[in-house]
Order: C-alpha cells, then structure tokens, then sequence
C-alpha cells in the first residue's frame, strides 16, 4: 500500500483539508485548518529537514528576512508562547525602533523606545520552529518529497475533489481527495496552469519591477563589539541612489549582511567585490562594523524580486480550492512583508471558513469570498511596495531618456522627499510611519490631513528662511549710497 492510499485510508471518514507547500504560508494554513478539519494534509516537493537548515524550494532561506510586528502578533495569536521559544533557540528580541541604527548619508532615523518588538531569527530557525509546533497525531501530516501533478474535479468540473501526487522517491503516482485545496506553494505556483487544464481562465497579473538583486554572507559576531544597535540599515536616498544596506544580529552569535541594488545595479558575489559594495553606501558606517569581521558562509545571490499579484479575486474559481501567500501576492522581498503577508492570509482563512459554517454545512461560496477578502486585507501593503517602485522606476526612466517627469510624478518624488525630511526630525511621526509600515496601523494614521499640513508648514518654513537668507545676502553684497 502506498503512502498515498494509508493517508487516504486515515482520512476517509472525516473531513479533510489540503494544503500544497509547506512554507510559512503553508504551515499557517495547515494551522487553521485544523480548527476546522479532522485531518489535514500538507503536500512538499522538497524534504523536510529534521533540524533548521536550507531547502530547493525556498531560494531566500539563506537571506535575511524580516518579520513585521503584524506577522509576529499573528504567529504568537496562532502558536502562543512561540517567541519565547524562539529566544531560547537563539533568537534576539529587537525593538525595531530603539534597536535599529537607519541611516541615510549622514542623517538617521530618531531611535526611542517602542512596541514594534520582534525576534530576530533565520528564517530555517522560524520555519523549523513553527513546524515542530503543529500536532504531532494522525490529524495531521506531511507528504514531503511528493509533487502535485493536477487538481482533480468532481463530474460537474465545479467542484476540486483532490489532487493527484507523484512520489518524487519512488516516482508512483496517486490521489488524494480533499473537501478543501489551499495552494501555498509560493512564486513558482502551478495553479494558473492548473486551472487552464481544468478550462477555467487564468488570473491576470500585475507586475511592478524595480530590478532589485541582493546578496548575503553570514558573519560572527564580534565578541568585544561596543555597539548600541541590533540592527543597522544603510537606507537610499529617497530615488537618487540605488544602493542599500542591512545587518543584523541573529541565532548562533552570528551576524548577516544582505546587500541590495535597484535598477540592475546588482551586487556583486566575489569577495572583494562583495566588500567594496558595502564601501560604496551612502554611510560608511555599515562597511566599518563588517570588513574585519568573520565570515562564516558564502555569498548568496537571489535577484527574483519583483512586485506580482494575481488577481485570484476577479476569478469564478472552482469551488473547494483557495490560493494565498506568495503564489497571490510575491512582494519586493526589500520591504519584507511576505511572511507577515502570509500571517495575515491565515487569519483571513480561519475567518472565512468560520463565518462559512455558522450558517452552512459545506464550504460552497468560500473560494470566492475568501480572494476578495485576502486582496482587500493585503491591499495596503502592496501599495506601500508597489508605489515606492513605481516611482523608483518613473526617475529612473526620466534620467535614461532626459525625459521631465510628469506632474503626478514630480509632485509625488517632492512629497516623498519632504516626508523623509520631517520623519529624520520627528521621533513621534517616524514611529508612526513605522507603525505603518508594520501593518499595526492603517495608512491613514499617517498620510492624512495633519499630516500633509506638517509637510507643508516645513515647506513653508524653508522657503522662508531661504528667502530671508537670499535678502541678507543680497544686502551684505550691496555696496551702501
């Protein structure tokens, strides 16, 4: 008997859900699936590893990533005491405020207390961790080494029954019925093709390119370093440069420094270019604390970035089937939203299928209302990317082609400027921004009313000085009647 058929045998009398991928976004699924299942299975391609370490199937691994306070709220709601745990596996709590040196040329961000809190970790050690806290028992388990081949559907073609597997060890094909599929499976998802061989259309895509490549190297920390910071963020200059900067204290006394570079500007992978990279950044701050230190990994280079949604949620799909994570919404990993990204797709599928069975018995409808409810809560931090992008990519048009920017452009690249402006003197806003950009507040506790009246009175106030500056100088020049 195959594992296919035992797995099938376990679950045919009782409700089961299925989940494709066993990433972050995955995992949380599977999650919340058991709040709702009697069994549930989750389908790899890959094999999982018995202790934290790298995999094929998820090219970032071996970069740094960033949990946003959003995700970390989520992980702890789903997993309670999970961060404690992560702690005692090495993680460092970071105050993302009070801990983190951002730098831009000279300036830097103000740093105070605040409670934008989040462990810092690898991400093998968080994938691991998250894994070893779902059940062990016949509710739930994993299929790695197993590929889906295709969906299967019920006679009507309305309905997605199961999928069919193919075990990558033994190459033997099976099925799996399922009264609920969740594609998990990340950038590479197959659920387009999937769903063009089933005759239903595929999603349209937008695509927002900023042409960013990044590299990383793990380091040793420093024993004697005398350093106030966790963090430290070498930071753009808001659409002048390319460049950017950030290292950061993880598990294991170990440091890591991923570089990035917009517009095709890649960093390089050899050594010596890797290092004078890190010279070049607007501060030399970053290149400092690194050039002596210790390297403990190789560099790493992973230059699939670009902004893509799939618009799951103009789609009639087929009933019993969901799609979440990066195979709807892959983000710039720069802005570092995917995993909290895929926090906030669990909660929205735990409510959805919740408020499905208060009034139903089955899950018909679900599909539909869970895409538009997941593109309605991760619009925010896809136009928080995506605008940043756009306008990178507009300046970076207007100085290929000598072109002038247009107005929206223009008056858009000045706000921005003025914005960044008043955060570097605003310990208040610049909390603010960053509660933001977490995901703890909405977009309008920020960039609304009052505070486009600030930028304007520090508009204002600058051009006033400028002005009397221009008279004096004007006067000193005069020569008296």
């Amino acid at each position: 008997m195959s594992k296919f058929e035992k797995r099938q045998q376990v679950i045919s009398n009782g409700s089961h859900g299925l989940v494709i991928g066993s990433g972050i976004a995955g995992l949380l699924a599977a999650r919340v699936l058991l709040n709702h299942f009697a069994f549930v299975t989750v389908v790899e391609r890959d094999s999982l590893p018995e202790q934290p370490g790298a995999r094929p199937g998820v090219p970032q691994t071996l970069h740094s990533h960033g949990l946003l306070k959003r995700g970390s709220n989520i992980l702890e709601q789903l997993f309670p005491g999970l961060e404690a745990e992560l702690v005692a596996a090495g993680a460092i709590l970071v105050d993302l405020i009070a801990d983190t040196l951002t730098l831009i040329q000279q300036d830097s961000f103000p740093r105070c207390p605040s409670d934008l809190i989040v462990p810092s970790c690898s991400r093998s050690l968080l994938e691991w961790s998250i894994r070893c806290r779902l059940p062990k028992s016949d509710r739930l388990q994993f299929l790695d080494a197993t590929q889906v081949k295709k969906l299967l559907t019920d006679e009507t073609n309305s309905r997605i029954t199961g999928v069919q597997l193919l075990d990558r060890d033994d190459l033997q094909l099976g099925e799996l019925t399922a009264d609920l599929v969740v594609d998990a499976s990340g950038r590479q998802s197959n659920m387009p093709k999937w769903l063009e061989e089933l005759g239903y259309p595929t999603p349209a895509e937008t695509k927002v390119n900023a042409f960013l490549g990044y590299t990383t190297r793990w380091y040793e920390r420093p024993q004697q370093l005398d350093a106030d910071w966790k963090m430290m963020l070498v930071m753009p200059q808001y659409l002048h440069e390319s460049r950017s900067g950030v290292l950061i204290a993880m598990e294991g006394n170990r440091w890591v420094l991923s570089l990035y570079g917009f517009n095709q500007d890649y960093p390089p992978t050899d050594e010596v270019g890797f290092l004078e990279f890190a010279r070049t950044l607007s501060n030399p701050a970053l290149y400092q604390a690194v050039k002596d230190a210790k390297p403990v990994s190789p560099i790493y280079s992973f230059r699939n970035t670009e902004n893509r949604l799939r618009h799951y949620e103009k789609l009639k799909l087929p009933e019993g089937l969901v799609v979440m994570g990066d195979a709807v919404f892959a983000f710039n990993p720069f802005y570092g939203q995917g995993m909290s990204a895929a926090a906030v797709g669990a909660l929205e599928l735990d409510r959805c299928i919740e408020q499905q069975l208060r009034s139903r018995t089955d899950l018909t409808g679900v599909s539909d209302r869970f895409q538009k409810q997941l593109a309605q809560s991760l619009q925010a931090p896809w136009l928080l990317a995506t605008n940043r992008d756009r306008a990178r990519l507009s300046a970076v048009d207007a100085t290929m082609t000598g072109k002038k920017l247009g107005l929206i452009d223009h008056l858009s690249r000045q706000y921005g400027q003025e914005v960044e402006a008043l955060l570097k003197s605003s310990p208040e806003r610049y909390r603010s921004l960053m509660e933001v950009y977490h995901m703890v507040k909405t977009p309008t506790a920020l960039f609304n009313l009052k505070f486009a009246l600030n930028v304007a009175k520090q508009v204002l106030k600058r051009n006033i000085a400028n002005y009397s500056h221009a008279i004096w100088a004007v006067r000193s020049l005069t020569p008296p009647l």
